[in-house]
């Protein structure tokens, strides 16, 4: 069935049409376009939004200055937030992604059969991406580096909260890509916060090749359920840390500290901590003094309210809740396996960590742990694209099928068979 095309959209099904008509068209232009030229066009966005700081800063505030209509807590406000610092991120972002390889075209896994064919593998753009996502504005630079860079074009459906600051910032990428060789409407924000547009993208598989949607479990719930393309979806963020019975305790308290309370509201924050039975009193209560100063209100089992008198008591419900807040669950666990069982249970296959100087429990840990990125003595805060190389992230993926775990350059791109021969034929 032929889709018409509507120029001046009226309807939001128009609308959607629309837009993906334009990012199948951006998207043939960006699937052959030179290596070089996409590089040159990162760069020239991140001069155009450093030149341009003030600008962003003016129209986030309008967002934060609405955001208690919208009942955002201040861990949501904080992800919404762009100060200079993370303005100045948005800006690293860019020129990082400029300086990684290109995937596009790369030809890997060569090898030759008995009759002379050479088979081997090739990266291609997966197509028109497609991002729904909440809250946090950085996501739509994020999401546009990343895909221009893979060869993609991309519609980004942000939410209400970040209206202002989105479309902002997706004009800068627009003007700015465009003016140095990007194909027009590469990137494209919807222009409306309507939640029709969700289902809209959902089922829009005449245009859009894949939906990556980021935010909360009814929005991912929703795609999922409505979605007649691919869906890479980026559950919840139930990160854990599990202090062993072999930890330097001093260790353990800095990387539980830091994972909780560096940034709670983001989806790599830890939102629970397991402790072995063995060091349970001693680390609790070195513990305990440093998050009442961080005012982080700890949930915890009946051993740990032993420990730590000021704990609110833990329910079933806290060990599979993603506070994105400044708040901890805390359980005290008999052993090793016990800790492993509680992870895979409760978690969200997202981020899990170990403190422990026992390589065997390590290695078992890595093994055991049924979850996309898996730590040993080190903050669950460092998962995320840009500390594991990759620029920036389109998201973290718990998924199991195409990507799982920070999604960036390579895992935006789809692979296809390339054969080399020599005038064989099949007998």
């Amino acid at each position: 069935m032929t889709t018409i095309v509507h120029t001046d959209p009226k309807t939001n099904q128009e609308l959607m049409d629309f837009l993906g008509s334009r990012a199948r068209n951006a998207a043939a232009q960006l699937a052959k376009l030179n290596p070089c030229v996409k590089n040159d066009a990162l760069l020239a966005i991140a001069k155009a939004i450093d030149d341009r700081a003030a600008e962003i800063a003016q129209e986030n505030q309008r967002d934060i200055d609405k955001a208690p209509e919208y009942g955002l807590t201040d861990a949501q406000i904080d992800r919404l937030r762009l100060n200079d610092k993370r303005i100045g991120e948005m800006i690293m972002a860019l020129r990082q992604v400029a300086e990684l390889e290109d995937p596009v075209g790369s030809i890997f896994d060569m090898k030759t059969r008995p009759n002379g064919l050479r088979v081997g593998r090739m990266r291609a753009p997966i197509g028109v991406i497609g991002i729904i996502y909440e809250s946090r504005p950085n996501v739509t630079v994020d999401a546009g580096a990343l895909c221009v860079k893979s060869g993609n074009a991309v519609i980004l459906r942000g939410g209400k909260e970040a209206f202002h600051s989105n479309t902002i910032l997706a004009k800068i990428m627009n003007e700015a890509g465009s003016g140095a060789g990007l194909p027009a409407n590469a990137v494209q924000l919807v222009p409306t916060t309507d939640r029709e547009m969700v289902g809209l993208m959902a089922k829009a598989d005449a245009f859009i090749d894949l939906i990556i949607p980021r935010g909360g479990k009814g929005l991912i719930e929703r795609v999922v359920q409505e979605a007649t393309i691919p869906v890479i979806k980026h559950y919840d963020g139930i990160c854990h840390v599990f202090v062993d019975a072999h930890a330097d305790l001093d260790m353990a308290v800095m990387i539980a500290v830091n994972s909780k309370t560096q940034r709670p509201g983001v989806c790599n924050a830890m939102e629970t901590l397991l402790v072995h039975k063995r060091v349970a009193e001693e680390y609790l209560k070195r513990l305990a003094l440093t998050l009442q100063k961080k005012g982080t209100e700890v949930r915890g089992d009946a051993r740990t309210r032993e420990l730590i008198p000021w704990a609110n008591e833990a329910t079933l419900e806290d060990w599979s809740t993603e506070y994105l807040d400044n708040i901890l669950s805390v359980a005290v666990v008999e052993s090793f396996d016990d800790a492993v069982q509680h992870i895979n249970r409760f978690g969200s296959r997202h981020t899990d960590a170990i403190v422990t100087r026992d390589y065997h429990r390590a290695m078992r840990f890595l093994r055991e742990v049924d979850s996309a990125c898996v730590f040993v003595n080190a903050s669950t805060r460092f998962s995320d694209g840009g500390e594991f190389g990759m620029g920036c992230e389109i998201g973290i993926s718990t998924d199991k099928l195409h990507a799982r775990g920070p999604m960036g350059l390579v895992e935006l791109t789809s692979a296809k068979f390339v054969v080399f021969g020599d005038g064989q034929v099949r007998q």
